[in-house]
């Protein structure tokens, strides 16, 4: 079944599942996101399977960016005929309607998270939008994002962190932005693969610090995420594009059976209610 607006943002107080976005970042073949698709749904059951058709920010202009619009979506459409949800970027207003003949969720890469003429065409689509947090974003002013979506009469809103440009090529999560996102009324996911990026940190790609995915995704998910996003390879040091900051997939099973005993620890504590002395 498509995913729903609810997995994200139910009743507040309710249980429910942790939401899980995963895939890798770039649509590579069409053997390889079928097959990833299959391999993560091994481990996390229903999830949302991410692959970008086009990714336009790369570091470099030579660097792989993806089969593009037509040839991506038309792979993306057979990953969803298979049965899984699907998440995928847009980078430019008039990829919107198309992307959203596929994909469930349209995503603001977090570079473009204040183009106001991409986010009212993803609104427009009717498909939940997930605004990536820019970098450059404090986590107080992104509400005005997903305000700008909201305006086409599109609350289907969800909002992602990825972490905070700290000085050159470094990125550092401020936990509280979690609660401060949360707050304004939005489902708040954590990325907790492009948040241990190096942006440029490799010359002319990005660089990785994988170790740290694990330890932020479970601060993460202690401070009361509604969703994790994480991208996953079954080789990383093959992969055509950020590849050293994906998520093993061999490494998945373990890190979702902890993750998720640290969610259903804080949707325990969440529903007890201590009456007033």
């Amino acid at each position: 079944m498509p995913i729903e607006y609810s997995a994200f943002a139910g009743t507040q107080g309710s249980l429910r599942p942790l939401v899980w976005i995963a895939g890798p970042c770039v649509i590579e073949s069409e053997e390889h996101v079928h097959r990833m698709a299959r391999g993560i749904r091994d481990v996390l059951g229903d999830f949302v399977f991410k692959a970008s058709f086009d990714k336009a920010n790369r570091t470099s202009g030579e660097a792989y960016r993806g089969p593009g619009l037509r040839d991506g979506l038309r792979i993306l459409a057979g990953v969803k005929a298979a049965g899984f949800s699907i998440l995928t970027d847009i980078h430019e207003p008039g990829q919107a309607e198309a992307a959203a003949e596929v994909a469930d969720i349209l995503q603001i890469p977090a570079f473009l998270c204040r183009q106001t003429d991409l986010l009212i065409a993803a609104g427009r689509t009717g498909r939940m939008v997930n605004i990536k947090k820019g970098q450059f974003v404090a986590p107080h002013d992104i509400h005005r994002a997903a305000d700008k979506v909201a305006s086409t009469g599109n609350r289907q809103v969800i909002l992602t962190e990825r972490g905070s440009s700290f000085g050159y090529n470094n990125l550092v999560v401020d936990m509280r932005g979690l609660k401060i996102m949360r707050d304004a009324g939005w489902p708040v996911v954590f990325d907790a693969t492009h948040s241990v990026q190096l942006p440029g940190g490799a010359g002319a790609v990005s660089g990785g610090q994988p170790e740290f995915i694990e330890p932020l995704a479970r601060a993460a998910v202690a401070a009361g995420v509604e969703g994790v996003f994480v991208e996953v390879h079954d080789r990383p040091e093959q992969a055509l594009s950020d590849g050293p900051n994906a998520l093993r997939l061999s490494l998945l099973a373990d890190f979702r059976r902890r993750l998720e005993a640290i969610h259903g620890l804080v949707q325990s504590l969440d529903s007890v209610h201590v009456s007033p002395a």
